[in-house]
């Protein structure tokens, strides 16, 4: 484990290519997180915490709201 990924052990993202996952940087989620403000998204962590099959394709925040929302029709 690299001391970047020591650091936000938490991170569940596998997306390890991307410029702001924590492994290739030492600035922890914040890279991560300015990005999807900027881009009205949600980090693909919350995704994965909420569970469930993701009802769509995308980030944003409203595909973040269709899976809770499929989540409690269960």
């Amino acid at each position: 484990m690299s001391e970047n990924q020591s650091s936000v052990s938490f991170c569940t993202c596998t997306d390890t290519a991307c410029p702001c996952h924590p492994t290739n940087h030492d600035k922890g989620c914040t890279p991560c997180i300015a990005k999807n403000l900027a881009q009205r998204e949600i980090p693909s962590c919350f995704f994965k915490k909420a569970g469930g099959q993701k009802p769509t394709k995308d980030w944003y925040f409203e595909d973040f709201a269709a899976l809770i929302n499929a989540n409690s029709e269960v």
